[in-house]
């Protein structure tokens, strides 16, 4: 039994060993032939600059210039209502009333009142101006004339307080009317008509102005540093296209007048703001789009061909050479497009040399052959002859 166990396990060690020594004699195959074969024949580019306007794009919301709401200044029944839920109101237009029958009332009291002073204020000073004569000739005594002077007096400081009364009269009935403080678009009705209102009832309704209008959007605080820095300035108007939810480009450019004075610390980002003219009411307040910023200098940028870049799941790449001439695989980062190259944010310089064709044989830390654009065309115009030509038999 244990004669043949040995034998067995020595089969099995044979067949192992003899498995074994045919794949490193495979391997070492390979690799002669993988010596012997030649270079793949590349083309190499050094890296160049361009001068480029940055752009940079966002998310941005519409927000209105001004958003009102409309209070009731003085306490009463809404009697009427003078507009339609959603309409573009001016400013000064009357929007709703507020039952004025008791403030009419009340400065009609104070015009009586103001009347009635003023009569007496008439017959003051006609006794007081007789009494001037009458004092001088000792007709009647300093005292009687001073006291006839203080009653006029008393009597001046009544009408003007009076008038006073009846102006305030004036202004809170002019409360009954309730108007538009801005030009805008109407939202919603919060109170209707029968409803008793007071100054703490809450906004009646809200008005948001549409034209113009603006756009705040946020922007990376390395992209604003990398912005102020070619524009020279942080402080700057910019111009600023905007693009609609279906990818369509408002017909208006605007103006990116505004930064906030901090970086949001959860984001990382600064809000920034942009004004648009907004004749036809086409962009509403709330409204999420994408806003294209554009920087006012240009900078000198790298860039690489769109040929050259290759990807895969951790990103854009593409091969550089080394020192030795070897090509190495080398992830990039690109912002936008010029022509038909990539702009390039991290990962290449001026100077550096790229595999730009024949990216299809290359390996990375194995030597090509270096050719140039006219000796490839050749070389793949000889490859397409080769591969149409009929076999011979």
């Amino acid at each position: 039994m244990k004669k043949t166990i040995i034998i067995i396990l020595a089969v099995l060690l044979g067949a192992i060993i003899a498995r074994y020594s045919v794949t490193v004699f495979n391997k070492i195959k390979s690799n002669k032939a993988l010596r012997n074969k030649p270079a793949p024949q590349v083309v190499v580019e050094e890296i160049q600059d361009r001068s480029i306007i940055r752009t940079y794009e966002a998310p941005g919301r519409v927000v209105a210039k001004y958003r009102v709401d409309v209070l009731a200044r003085i306490s009463g029944y809404l009697t009427k209502s003078y507009f339609k839920e959603g309409d573009f109101v001016k400013a000064g237009q009357t929007l709703f009333q507020i039952e004025p029958a008791e403030f009419v009332n009340s400065a009609k009291v104070a015009s009586a009142n103001v009347a009635n002073l003023k009569a007496q204020l008439a017959f003051a000073e006609k006794q007081l101006k007789r009494s001037e004569e009458l004092v001088k000739n000792d007709y009647i005594a300093r005292s009687q004339y001073d006291q006839m002077l203080s009653q006029r007096d008393s009597l001046k400081a009544q009408v003007a307080s009076a008038e006073a009364s009846y102006n305030d009269s004036q202004r809170i009935m002019g409360y009954t009317m309730v108007k538009s403080p801005v030009d805008g678009r109407v939202g919603i009705i919060n109170v209707t008509v029968g409803n008793y209102v007071t100054p703490s009832s809450g906004a009646l309704t809200t008005i948001n102005s549409t034209n113009p209008i603006y756009v705040t959007f946020p922007l990376d605080s390395n992209d604003y540093a990398i912005l102020a820095n070619s524009d020279a300035e942080a402080n700057s108007n910019r111009k600023t296209e905007l693009y609609l939810s279906n990818g369509e480009k408002y017909k208006f450019d605007g103006v990116q007048d505004f930064q906030d004075n901090k970086v949001d610390q959860s984001t990382g980002t600064i809000t920034m703001r942009a004004t648009f003219q907004n004749p036809n009411n086409a962009l509403i307040q709330g409204e999420f789009l994408t806003v294209k910023l554009y920087a006012n200098k240009p900078s000198n940028i790298p860039v690489v061909p769109q040929t050259a870049v290759q990807e895969n799941q951790a990103g854009k790449f593409v091969y550089k050479l080394d020192e030795e001439n070897l090509p190495q695989l080398v992830y990039i980062k690109t912002k936008g497009q010029s022509g038909n190259d990539w702009i390039v944010e991290e990962g290449l310089k001026k100077g550096d040399k790229i595999v730009t064709d024949g990216l299809q044989k290359v390996v990375p830390g194995k030597p090509v052959t270096i050719v140039t654009k006219e000796e490839m065309e050749k070389i793949k115009s000889k490859e397409l002859t080769n591969s149409t030509e009929p076999e011979k038999k």
